[in-house]
């Protein structure tokens, strides 16, 4: 079977069929430079992001797309990976007493039969400001809060007695 005949076949003609392989031999010549030259970057700082190295690459005289080259990047897995930002707030390993789970196994049937607190922090210019939560086990709805620039007991209490509060006494029994 000649070349003609197979192109033939699919709707090409041998042009068309020459000019798709050296495409892809131009292309695949470009890539490897531009992967080499990606390499380099990555040597001298390792951390270089996708586009900071896509404007270094077209400074240098590489006329690759944004899209084509992250496309190029993930390929070869050479993305840098985020760092995940983030605080330890928990420190389960000390000395001290760890009391047991009471509410294992406990049957939510109703609101306002279990109420579970939680205290988290807000990230703010000067410091930090501290938020105590107290939420309905059963429909997930916060009755309580309590924000506050102290990690104190103080904060806590509060959201605890704004819950008790705003809970008619007939729904808490």
């Amino acid at each position: 079977m000649s070349l003609s005949f197979l192109c033939g076949l699919f709707g090409y003609t041998r042009q068309a069929y020459y000019k798709h392989l050296r495409r892809n031999r131009e292309g695949s010549l470009s890539d490897t430079l531009l992967l080499e030259r990606v390499g380099c970057y990555r040597k001298l700082m390792p951390r270089l992001g996708g586009r900071k190295l896509w404007h270094l690459l077209q400074q240098d005289g590489f006329p690759v797309s944004r899209d084509r080259l992250f496309t190029l990047l993930s390929e070869n897995n050479l993305l840098v990976k985020r760092r995940k930002k983030y605080s330890v707030t928990t420190c389960s390993r000390h000395w001290m007493r760890k009391y047991p789970n009471l509410i294992r196994g406990f049957d939510l049937e109703r609101p306002h039969r279990l109420w579970v607190g939680d205290i988290t922090y807000i990230s703010l210019k000067g410091g930090f400001a501290y938020l105590a939560l107290i939420t309905d086990a059963y429909s997930k709805r916060i009755v309580g809060y309590d924000l506050n620039t102290t990690l104190e007991r103080d904060g806590a209490l509060r959201a605890l007695r704004m819950a008790i509060d705003q809970t008619p006494q007939q729904k808490r029994q």
